[in-house]
């Protein structure tokens, strides 16, 4: 394996003729499946990610248990809004990537790394997205083991990174709820000192207030939210049983 390219998953894909070419032209947007909401919010452990399961194309409801919050590798979790498509194509390269770097470079990827790999993939996307392809907007929440905290990131559609000091929404419904989150801070107190329950409630309750306002997002009333943290100890999966509780004390 030639060391020019040693590290680099996009650059092997490239030189070895397996890139896929961008077809760029004046055609209207192709009415694929769509995630709505997801939240993101640090908690005294690390961050907390919640989203709602509905996938939508335009006015209609394609699924109702769709995923939207994926684990990239041990201590990393994307959260996906936008096209659905884009959003499992940028899940495989990135988990790709970062396990090519890890078997060639016998290292973790940095998080600075990880982050830039998340910022190439978008920019990349730019021109195909403009095309009619489909956005996608991505929260990465990561523990840094280094600092020993948990840290979250939001981009835009050109791949621009933003480093959020307590909380992250993409989608749908994220602007009906975006005062919501600063009105918390200020009047209660910053979501990186509260518990996982704590902080799991005050998710709840913006995802109900989005639901409400926004006809592309799903409550919990029906299906279940997806709920998964990342801390020190890795990325878990929150239980139906303790989630069906969380929900229940919100009367």
């Amino acid at each position: 394996m030639s060391e020019s390219f040693a590290g680099d998953f996009a650059l092997l894909l490239e030189r070895g003729g397996l890139a896929r070419a961008e077809r760029h032209s004046d055609r209207a947007e192709v009415a694929g499946a769509h995630g709505t909401t997801v939240i993101a919010v640090k908690f005294d452990s690390g961050v907390l990610n919640v989203g709602d399961r509905r996938a939508t194309a335009e006015s209609m409801i394609l699924y109702d248990r769709a995923d939207k919050i994926l684990p990239l590798d041990d201590h990393t979790l994307i959260a996906l809004s936008g096209s659905y498509a884009k959003a499992m194509e940028a899940v495989q390269f990135l988990k790709h990537t970062f396990k090519y770097y890890r078997r060639s470079q016998l290292q973790e990827m940095s998080l600075e790394g990880k982050l830039a790999e998340v910022t190439r993939f978008l920019s990349g996307n730019l021109g195909s997205a403009l095309g009619g392809g489909g956005v996608v907007l991505p929260l990465l929440s990561a523990f840094d083991t280094g600092s020993g905290e948990g840290r979250l990131f939001f981009y835009d559609a050109m791949g621009a990174r933003f480093e959020s000091a307590e909380f992250g929404a993409a989608g749908s419904g994220s602007h009906r709820i975006r005062g919501a989150f600063d009105y918390i801070v200020k009047t209660k107190r910053p979501f990186s000192e509260m518990s996982l329950d704590g902080a799991l409630h005050e998710a709840l309750v913006l995802l109900g207030i989005a639901a409400d306002l926004d006809a592309a997002t799903a409550g919990f009333a029906k299906i279940p939210p997806t709920v998964k943290t990342v801390t020190a100890e890795g990325i878990r999966v929150m239980e139906e049983d303790e989630l069906g509780e969380a929900i229940a004390r919100l009367g």
